[in-house]
Order: structure tokens, then C-alpha cells, then sequence
């Protein structure tokens, strides 16, 4: 069933933790996303947890967005400016479509909660295909205000005056032939 089926349908997110020290004990950004994601009434698709590999990242987020039961995808974690921090380099790549104004409002709000230290953040989003991912910071307050403040409404149908679940089918219909899975 895909998300537009009727108001309130949940879809279906694979969440990725990306991290050099977290354990599945320990993540609790991925566990604030997927609280998040559950309580409104979603379907968690896959988890994973990876090192901050740049090929491993793209992997894992390419077998993703060939699933097509996967609608969205969350990243949190290496969108840093250290060396080690390779996410936004890894999936962008992959972007068919980018969405500028993710990261844009991101950092706007976080600016509110963490001031200045915002530039940090390369938070960003795109279509990749017909499934579109959004990779956060991996702290778990930019997890709660990625979540609660831009990416839940997104999600939500009933979200005006539009959201991205809304614009699925067209995003799936929109593709060149040959190019959806």
C-alpha cells in the first residue's frame, strides 16, 4: 500500500544510524527517530547502524532506495565537518533531485536552540528515484528538532498547505522510463 492510499496512511522509512562509536545500545538518536516516526504512526522498514565509511554509507542507502517498499529514508549522523564525517558526500551523489530548503530550514531552527554553531551542519535532503531521504546531525537534539519540527509534518497527509507524502505518487510518476524501480 503506498502512503496516498487515504488521509492519515503511514509509509514506510528505513532509518540509518551513522557512527564510528555507537553500538545498538547506545544510539539513541536512531532510537529517538524511530520513537518519533512510530508514535505518529509509521512503519519502521529496516534500521541499521554503519561506521562513517563513505561506501558503506552509499551502499546501504542505494539498496535502500531500490527497494520499493521504501518511501523515505532518514539518515543521522557524520554530516559533520571533521574528515570522518562523509554522509552528505556518500548520498548526494545519489540525489536525482536535491531539496535545498531541508538543510536551509534545518539550520534555521536549530540556530534558535545551538546559535552560531549551526554552520556545522551540512543537514541536507533529496530525491533519490522515486524515495526521498533526509540526513540529519547525529546528536539527538538535531534528531527531535529534525523530526518534530520539519520531517514528521512532511510526513503527515494531512499536513497544509502540502507535504512530500502528498507528492509521492507524482514523484514516483514523474520519473524518466526506465529509471524507477
Amino acid at each position: 500500500m503506498t502512503a496516498m492510499t487515504r488521509a492519515g496512511t503511514p509509509v514506510d522509512v528505513a532509518v540509518l544510524t551513522v557512527s564510528d562509536s555507537r553500538t545498538p545500545e547506545t544510539d539513541r538518536s536512531g532510537d529517538t527517530i524511530v520513537d518519533r516516526l512510530t508514535q505518529a504512526g509509521h512503519r519502521l522498514a529496516d534500521r541499521m547502524l554503519c561506521k562513517d565509511d563513505f561506501h558503506t554509507i552509499r551502499e546501504t542507502i542505494a539498496a535502500w532506495i531500490a527497494d520499493p517498499k521504501i518511501e523515505f529514508v532518514i539518515v543521522t549522523g557524520g554530516t559533520g565537518v571533521t574528515q570522518r564525517d562523509v554522509t552528505p558526500d556518500a548520498v548526494r551523489s545519489l540525489f536525482t533531485k536535491p531539496i535545498p530548503g531541508f538543510g536551509e530550514l534545518f539550520r534555521w531552527l536549530s540556530y534558535a536552540e545551538i546559535g552560531t554553531s549551526t554552520i556545522q551542519s551540512r543537514a541536507d535532503a533529496g530525491v533519490c528515484g522515486d524515495t526521498i531521504v533526509f540526513l540529519l546531525p547525529g546528536s539527538t537534539g538535531a534528531c527531535r528538532l529534525g523530526m518534530e519540527k520539519i520531517i514528521l509534518p512532511q510526513l503527515d497527509l494531512n499536513h497544509r498547505p502540502c507535504n512530500l507524502t502528498e507528492l509521492l505518487p507524482r514523484v514516483k510518476q514523474e520519473l524518466p522510463p526506465g529509471e524507477g524501480h
